[in-house]
């Protein structure tokens, strides 16, 4: 019986400090698993926000290239191919003839806001599209946008706010499905996250990327003379692009680390100065 007793003492349970023991140690790799997850997603955050940096800024820089190569090809006397403005970040306009969508009056408009009686075919034309209508006598010319295209009766109406156009044009009168694509950075909708927008014609800018904080251009005149602006338009022979896209997230890091990239091209022109 003194046997048993004793071997029952012998048998002891956890004491209070081996638990609290236990539970300081548990804590500790708990703590180290999650400090580990918590390093490892922030990583993961960061080159997610890095891809997408470079991934809008390639996009932006590969369109604005198409675009600007375009600038110019077939266009009336008188409308420039490129507007340029040094607005830090800057802005571009660029215009050209992209398709064979044009046609001419057949007759002479009565007023300003008489519909368009066209000669040819006007099935390329489409509702809601900015067009340029073009006096070539004159060398005169404005954009509106088309309310409705009438196939069969060849007729195109201009019904949209201001509904006259300057001047009631004559017969041979050019209309062009020209395009005008206009870029520039907002930075100040949304300070935190600078978008670089896309303008069609007349009608109100698209974001096209997020993260774009600068937008800068450089002409290279025909003479080799680099300049912000040109005064003519004419003499440009390449244009050189530089876009900065930027991390929004605070804990990306400085400015060494990455949280700016800056991307450059340059696009020579085929359509000015031939």
């Amino acid at each position: 019986m003194k046997e048993f007793i004793r071997d029952l003492r012998s048998e002891r349970g956890t004491t209070l400090i081996e638990l609290m023991i236990a539970l300081v140690l548990t804590g500790i790799v708990t703590l180290a698993i999650m400090r580990t997850y918590v390093t490892q997603h922030e990583n993961y955050l960061v080159q997610d926000d890095v891809t997408t940096m470079q991934q809008g800024a390639r996009a932006s820089i590969d369109e604005l290239t198409r675009q600007i190569r375009m600038a110019g090809h077939d266009l009336p006397l008188g409308l420039p191919a490129i507007v340029a403005a040094n607005t830090n970040p800057d802005t571009i306009t660029i215009t050209y003839h992209g398709n064979d969508c044009d046609t001419y009056l057949a007759a002479a408009m009565p007023n300003t806001s008489a519909e368009l009686r066209l000669a040819t075919d006007i099935s390329c034309f489409e509702d809601d599209q900015w067009v340029y209508i073009y006096d070539p006598d004159s060398s005169i010319g404005e954009w509106f946008k088309v309310s409705e295209v009438q196939t069969a009766a060849m007729h195109i109406q201009h019904r949209y706010t201001p509904k006259n156009l300057s001047r009631a044009y004559d017969a041979d009168a050019l209309l062009l499905a020209l395009n005008q694509v206009k870029f520039f950075v907002d930075n100040t909708t949304d300070l935190d996250n600078p978008i670089l927008m896309i303008q069609l014609g007349g009608d109100p800018a698209q974001p096209y990327a997020e993260h774009i904080s600068d937008l800068q251009f450089q002409y290279r005149l025909a003479n080799g003379t680099v300049v912000d602006v040109p005064v003519l338009v004419s003499d440009v022979r390449e244009v050189m692009i530089s876009i900065t896209a930027e991390s929004t997230r605070p804990d990306f890091g400085s400015e060494d680390e990455g949280k700016k990239r800056t991307y450059m091209s340059s696009v020579s022109l085929r359509n000015i100065g031939i």
